[in-house]
């Protein structure tokens, strides 16, 4: 089959035309637009932070931003697929009924909304926690939302009558709640030796 022979039609069975040849992936956005039927449009992109959480296997699920929490809940990570391939949508189609961005292992990311800007913002709100995300990694330190301050954003999200896919449980997203806050710390001279204990064992048992 060309692409000359595709015939795409609209949820309503209207005949779609242009130009261009569709994407390579078409299969991922028709994939969407079958399993979210309010789902308008569909954007497809690599931006370089938010990818790099893909590339990583990391989700963008903590509750570092209000903004994050109100628009999406979180951003999960969907298991590589071969772009352009079945692998890719059986991949995405356990995510697509429960996020409205989803990062895709070793590839890029997809956003969906009910018309083009709201599935571009999407995408730019994507990267945007991305870069915050980076920077608190980077000064090694995040400070979390709690559950209860979730909770006032999910019921806030309610009023301005915001309907996103996102579902939210104990690890969508991650607050202050669930975290491990016992932290040790250790001078240079204690970390030292707990390496030197360790390579002397290391040596004892070869």
């Amino acid at each position: 089959m060309t692409p000359d022979d595709l015939v795409i039609t609209d949820l309503q069975g209207n005949k779609l035309s242009g130009r261009r040849n569709p994407s390579s992936e078409l299969a991922m956005h028709l994939l969407i637009y079958r399993r979210r039927p309010e789902i308008n449009a569909v954007c497809h992109a690599h931006p370089p932070v938010a990818t790099g959480y893909a590339a990583a296997g990391i989700p963008l699920n903590k509750a570092l931003l209000a903004e994050l929490v109100l628009s999406l809940g979180c951003v999960p990570v969907a298991r590589y697929g071969t772009p352009g391939t079945p692998e890719l949508t059986e991949a995405l189609e356990p995510l697509v009924q429960s996020a409205d961005a989803i990062l895709m292992a070793n590839h890029g990311v997809v956003t969906a909304g009910q018309d083009l800007l709201t599935a571009f913002f999407r995408m730019e709100t994507t990267e945007h926690f991305a870069r915050v995300a980076l920077v608190t990694e980077l000064l090694g330190k995040q400070v979390l939302l709690s559950s209860g301050d979730v909770e006032k954003l999910l019921a806030a999200r309610a009023r301005y009558g915001a309907h996103t896919a996102s579902v939210v449980g104990a690890e969508c997203p991650v607050t202050s709640d669930g975290e491990d806050t016992e932290r040790i710390t250790l001078t240079r001279r204690e970390l030292e030796a707990l390496v030197e204990e360790a390579v002397q064992k290391d040596r004892a048992r070869r």
